[in-house]
């Protein structure tokens, strides 16, 4: 494994992710998603979410899928997007009677969008670094 494509990919998604997120669930939707308390500790939690969320996008695209163009990252983040927000949301379905079905459908559509960004982002980075 390049560990310096998998550390810099990695770094840059995660950022990447945290913008994002910032962007659809702290503007484009702030009326629909719950908000999270306001503190600096839980920023630096989910600021530590992203980062390692893409560290694994990341570790996925250097170790073992050879991902290294925007187009292919998006491609294979969407699937992967796809997947972690059908997990997530089965089980917010099953453990929070709040949750709906139309906004677990939505919080899925978002993740497939976030994830295609992400991938690209990685991919990207780790082209320029070939």
């Amino acid at each position: 494994m390049k560990t310096k494509n998998f550390l810099i990919a990695g770094i840059a998604g995660g950022i990447a992710d945290f913008l994002l997120g910032w962007l659809f669930y702290g503007i484009l939707f702030i009326d629909t998603f719950p908000q999270p308390e306001e503190s600096s500790e839980t920023m630096a939690f989910i600021f530590l979410g992203c980062l390692t969320f893409g560290l694994f996008v990341s570790y996925i695209y250097t170790q073992w899928a050879q991902i290294s163009t925007a187009g292919t990252g998006a491609k294979a983040g969407a699937i992967i997007g796809l997947f972690i927000g059908l997990f997530y949301n089965f089980f917010n379905l099953a453990m929070h009677s709040e949750i709906t079905l139309e906004l677990a459908a939505l919080d899925v559509g978002i993740s497939v969008v976030m994830t295609a960004i992400i991938g690209a982002v990685i991919g990207l980075v780790n082209g320029k670094m070939e």
